[in-house]
């Protein structure tokens, strides 16, 4: 079974990638961030303009948070965020010299970020065998039965490290994601070509 989904999402996603665009360390972490209850293409349309007119930690660390607002209000929750950019972008400065470093209690000490964001951070810079347990991961991981319904996250998480090779760890959870995001989506999962659907909880449910 560990197999076969390996083996299907490798024929989906070949090249799996993060979606959300960044060009230093910290504009991924700052997307991850700001992409909670959002979708990434929507963080993408205010990160491209964010980071061209504050392209800098230092520029950040001391922007006008309404500005910041008025950039990132199509994301939701822009008092919030704008106020956690801030905030990050200091901790980094003050703190880390500007780097995003591989140190999940120090990522996770930051404003706004938990573990999913550092996960994914990790996951990207730095290669560490993690997988960010987001809607769309959870939701393939109980479909094709490898967590609970009534699983948490975190619990999930677990049991995808248990039950993947620690090696395609980073290359899954981009897999899972996008599989999830494209093909096994909540609403209308494009089902009837799936190769994983005989081993489909939700696909079963409705034969």
């Amino acid at each position: 079974m560990m197999q076969k989904i390996i083996e299907y999402l490798d024929e989906l996603f070949p090249n799996p990638h993060c979606e959300l665009k960044y060009n230093k360390d910290y504009e991924l972490l700052l997307a991850v961030m700001m992409s909670a209850q959002t979708t990434d293409k929507r963080v993408n349309m205010v990160t491209d303009k964010l980071f061209k007119k504050y392209n800098s930690l230092e520029k950040l660390s001391n922007a006008d948070i309404n500005d910041i607002i008025d950039i990132i209000r199509p994301i939701g929750t822009f008092n919030k965020k704008a106020s956690n950019i801030i905030s990050i972008a200091s901790s980094l400065l003050n703190e880390k010299g500007g780097i995003v470093p591989n140190d999940r209690k120090y990522l996770e000490s930051l404003a706004g970020v938990g573990r999913k964001t550092t996960n994914v951070v990790l996951s990207n810079l730095y290669n560490v065998p993690c997988i960010a347990v987001d809607t769309h991961v959870a939701r393939v991981s109980k479909r094709l039965k490898i967590a609970n319904d009534k699983d948490d996250v975190l619990v999930i998480e677990k049991k995808l490290t248990k039950f993947f090779p620690k090696d395609k760890l980073c290359r899954l959870h981009h897999q899972l994601v996008l599989f999830g995001r494209y093909y096994c989506k909540a609403q209308n999962p494009l089902c009837e070509n799936c190769k994983l659907k005989n081993i489909c909880k939700y696909k079963k449910g409705k034969d």
